[in-house]
């Protein structure tokens, strides 16, 4: 499983980053590639042209509805209509019941059909196939309803977190991921409210006690310094931990 890292800016697009997005690559037995992305937020859908059609994108997992992790599916509703090559099958899109009116709102639609047209919208189950990926959404810890992610393909598990606080969901998707993408917002010097983000120390205990084979820490916001969050985590998880960056590429 081949992981891009698109958008990794931490609550709205950084200098150097757009926010958050994530694309996951993988063949089937046939040899055809399969691709999906974890989050389409502010400013992402542009990068993605760097790394991948488009619309060659098989489906779209949203962890929740704030605008750094969902809103460039507005722009990607005006891709799908009216890409010069016609019209394109209707899209897969798993997020937060209520997502197809959030989304319709957005752009100024009105919610029939707002972009049913385009994109087919699903509640997230507890576990989905796409191709060679199983996806699972676990519900985590955030002011409005939340997922993280477990993705599995070829005997391989990342595990996404999402933007969340420590909770029990945060542990499931750690347990013996083979990778954790799990976001850094906050500082642990900071007084944080509860039940919002993670430190970096927070991910680092997160991996550790899971098992995790490596750790990469992304959502930082453009306001904190990354190398901060690094020696967080490496204060809790003695394991590989790297920092995303739009455009790194992992093989998991």
């Amino acid at each position: 499983m081949r992981l891009v890292v698109v958008g990794c800016a931490g609550s709205y697009p950084g200098p150097d980053s757009p926010a958050s997005c994530y694309l996951l690559e993988e063949q089937d037995g046939a040899g055809r590639t399969w691709r999906i992305l974890l989050d389409l937020g502010s400013g992402a859908l542009g990068a993605l042209h760097r790394y991948a059609d488009p619309l060659a994108v098989d489906a779209v997992f949203l962890s929740h509805l704030h605008p750094d992790h969902c809103m460039d599916l507005c722009g990607y509703h005006v891709l799908r209509r009216y890409h010069p090559s016609g019209a394109q099958p209707r899209l897969a899109v798993h997020g937060p019941e209520g997502t197809a009116g959030r989304m319709a709102v957005a752009y100024g639609l009105d919610p029939d059909p707002g972009m049913t047209e385009e994109f087919d919208f699903l509640d997230h189950r507890p576990s989905v196939e796409v191709g060679p990926f199983v996806v699972e959404a676990v519900p985590v810890v955030h002011p409005v309803p939340a997922f993280g992610f477990r993705v599995t393909a070829g005997g391989r598990t990342l595990a996404y977190s999402g933007d969340t606080g420590p909770c029990a969901g945060l542990d499931r998707l750690a347990d013996r991921a083979d990778l954790l993408l799990a976001e850094a917002s906050f500082r642990s010097e900071d007084r944080n409210p509860p039940d919002l983000h993670l430190t970096g120390a927070d991910g680092g205990r997160a991996a550790a006690a899971g098992g995790v084979g490596r750790l990469v820490l992304t959502h930082v916001p453009p306001w904190h310094d990354p190398d901060l969050a690094m020696a967080e985590a490496k204060s809790q998880y003695d394991g590989e931990i790297s920092l995303a960056t739009t455009g790194a590429t992992y093989l998991v």
